[in-house]
């Protein structure tokens, strides 16, 4: 995605940014540091349970800021003593003067009792938490034991912080109209439980004799965004948190929505059954339209003003997904609301495109937005993978000088035909699956998008299979039906890479199976049809080349276990788990150029095959890359396959040049 405004420095509505406490720090507080400059009004941070600390965010953002207001909520009373959160935000206060808000909730029972903390009369442990902090905060000494010295608090008095209430239940939406200074609102909120909500703190205002002015009302919005409106609710969907918040909709959200409880019940049991595939496919669009704001950028700008129209003064958007780029996304709706360019047209128009599918599917593309899509889908950066081992095998033929030069050139073309054809099946099937694509950490959008339809690439993948056909026909007449055998396995294995009923990728086979058909399968078929005979010796020759293929799909794999697993998927990183993928991914890388070398000592490969040692460098470099990707700096394997297939690359053309130098050396 593309930020597509920046450096603005006042907005007319005050909108802020919703954060958890994870990841990257330094990178987080970039984040906010961008939202400031884009005008935003504040960046909240709220308490993740086992994540990281929400106050070790706040503070390097304090230092990094001038002007936006910093937010800690919810945080607890049980996690947190009223006395530790009164003295962590006076020294928040020290770095960011009048910039900081509170908000207090109950805690969650479950991670309470996971914790063995008792969850013992909440309502009235947050007000009097609230009374407590206030009390500290003017410099008083505060009684909580009467058998020992009061609490006195030995730091100056912050500026003004105001407490707002987290919680949603009755008791807390009447302790927020009594005493606090406003209310926020949880995410997963809908437009109509919100205005009862706030009906009811307001209610709880008057009755207290409380100025209904002196309530600042906002919540966190849930978003994600993408180039369509069809492509957001999709992905968004597919998203662990967002099954698992709509599984534990109460019934009275669900009833205010003006859903019955049985789509929540149906995707919490998908839930608990660890089924998280078929649970997203359980969660309409209209369900998930009323709780999460996903869409383009406008799209979500235009729902957030459905918020501010119910009296939600700064609605907090924050995104599903928190990476750079919906972040960034995030921020530009933020801009798009506050700068006013969100009216009751663009609603207007927002909620047609909803009717009509979006902009995107109304348009038109041209031919060489149609061309870019047949090259996305088709990876021809991957090709290499299927070349290399064809060719192999022919080298291996000219060494003994029994190569068909037209037989071999027309294997390569078919392996090549047959690899496009499998890369464009592939495609089709992560796209109904809603996961990237297993050769590219980047997911191709040109089916999504529309820019290839489905009936096309099927279309273009039954004629990269047929001209694989069509060569493999002048093989079987030059070479025999036992070259129709070998191309049926490589037609067949390809196909039902990802296509049912076999989709032995996710039946934790992908990285054996690819090994044997881009490996080994894919060399001794260059070999017979360059030379038309067996010999035992190419299948150990392929296995060093093989190795690195299958490094590819395995990097890819352990890359992406979290999310496989997520979606319900089988990969063979998943059943090993991330310790044992990382030395699996490192015994495949080594174990190419420890067979090399048992192959030249056993004369099985010439002796300059030693060329390919020179690959090592680019070998040391991605092993690097991926033992401080095992370490937890994911940055460093988010294209741990594209680098795996250059090195691949690079060992493979060294390593035919050495067969080829020993051939005309002889």
């Amino acid at each position: 995605m593309i930020t597509i405004i920046v450096g603005m420095s006042e907005l007319n509505r005050p909108v802020g940014l919703g954060l958890a406490a994870r990841g990257d720090v330094r990178e987080t507080v970039n984040w906010v540091a961008r939202a400031e400059r884009a005008g935003l009004e504040s960046v909240w941070v709220h308490d993740s349970y086992f994540e990281r600390d929400p106050i070790s965010f706040l503070a390097p953002m304090a230092q990094a800021t001038k002007r936006i207001r910093l937010g800690a909520g919810a945080l607890n009373p049980y996690t947190r003593h009223p006395f530790v959160v009164a003295t962590t935000m006076a020294s928040l206060d020290n770095i960011a003067e009048g910039r900081l808000s509170l908000a207090l909730g109950s805690g969650l029972p479950l991670r309470l009792a996971q914790m063995n903390i008792p969850f013992e009369n909440a309502p009235q442990r947050v007000g009097e938490s609230i009374d407590q902090i206030r009390t500290l905060w003017r410099g008083e000494r505060l009684v909580l034991n009467d058998r020992v010295p009061p609490l006195v608090p030995m730091f100056p008095p912050p500026k003004r912080i105001p407490i707002y209430i987290a919680a949603y239940t009755r008791p807390y939406l009447e302790l927020a109209g009594e005493k606090a200074d406003g209310y926020l609102a949880r995410p997963m909120e809908s437009v109509a439980a919100f205005t009862l909500m706030r009906e009811r703190v307001l209610d709880s205002a008057e009755r207290h004799a409380r100025d209904a002015s002196q309530i600042d009302f906002r919540g966190y919005l849930l978003t994600y965004i993408s180039d369509s409106r069809q492509d957001a609710l999709n992905r968004a969907k597919r998203e662990p948190f967002v099954i698992y918040m709509i599984s534990i909709l109460s019934d009275i959200s669900m009833s205010r929505a003006g859903f019955p409880r049985e789509l929540r019940d149906r995707v919490n049991e998908l839930w608990r059954a660890e089924d998280y595939h078929h649970a997203a496919e359980a969660i309409p669009d209209e369900l998930l339209e009323a709780f999460v704001l996903a869409g383009t950028r406008h799209d979500v700008a235009a729902r957030a003003l459905d918020y501010r129209r119910a009296g939600m003064t700064v609605p907090l958007l924050q995104p599903v997904v928190q990476d750079e780029d919906q972040v960034m996304a995030t921020i530009d709706a933020c801009v798009l609301y506050g700068s006013e360019t969100v009216n009751q047209a663009s609603v207007a128009a927002n909620r047609e495109q909803v009717a009509t599918g979006g902009a995107d599917a109304r348009r038109g593309f041209s031919v060489r937005e149609r061309l870019q899509g047949i090259f996305e889908i088709t990876r021809p950066f991957s090709f290499s993978a299927s070349l290399v081992p064809v060719a192999l095998g022919g080298a291996f033929a000219w060494t003994q000088g029994a190569v068909n030069p037209a037989a071999f050139f027309v294997a390569l073309a078919a392996g090549l035909a047959l690899h496009a054809g499998t890369n464009v099946i592939n495609e089709i099937y992560d796209v109904r699956h809603g996961i990237d694509s297993i050769t590219s950490p980047r997911a191709s959008h040109a089916i999504v998008k529309g820019r290839v339809t489905e009936k096309q690439a099927f279309a273009l993948a039954a004629t990269c299979f047929a001209v694989a056909g069509a060569l493999g026909l002048y093989l079987v007449f030059v070479r025999g039906p036992l070259m129709l055998a070998l191309g049926a396995l490589g037609v067949l294995g390809g196909y039902f890479y990802t296509a049912p009923p076999f989709q032995y990728k996710y039946r934790a086979l992908g990285v054996p199976l690819v090994f044997l058909q881009m490996g080994v399968l894919m060399t001794v078929g260059g070999y017979f049809a360059a030379s038309g005979r067996f010999d035992w010796r190419v299948v150990v020759l392929s296995i060093p080349a093989g190795l690195l293929v299958a490094a590819i799909l395995h990097g890819n794999e352990w890359r992406d276990i979290t999310e496989d697993l997520r979606l319900g998927f089988t990969t063979l990183s998943g059943e090993l788990g991330k310790r044992a993928a990382y030395g699996t991914y490192v015994a495949l890388v080594l174990g190419a150029y420890l067979v090399l070398t048992l192959a030249i000592i056993l004369r099985i490969a010439p002796t300059l095959a030693l060329l390919a040692m020179f690959s090592l460098p680019a070998a040391w470099w991605v092993l690097r890359a991926a033992e401080r990707g095992y370490s937890g700096s994911t940055g460093d394997i988010n294209t741990i396959d594209v680098m795996t297939a250059r090195v691949h690359g690079v060992f493979s053309g060294l390593f035919l040049a050495g067969i080829a130098f020993s051939s005309l050396l002889k």
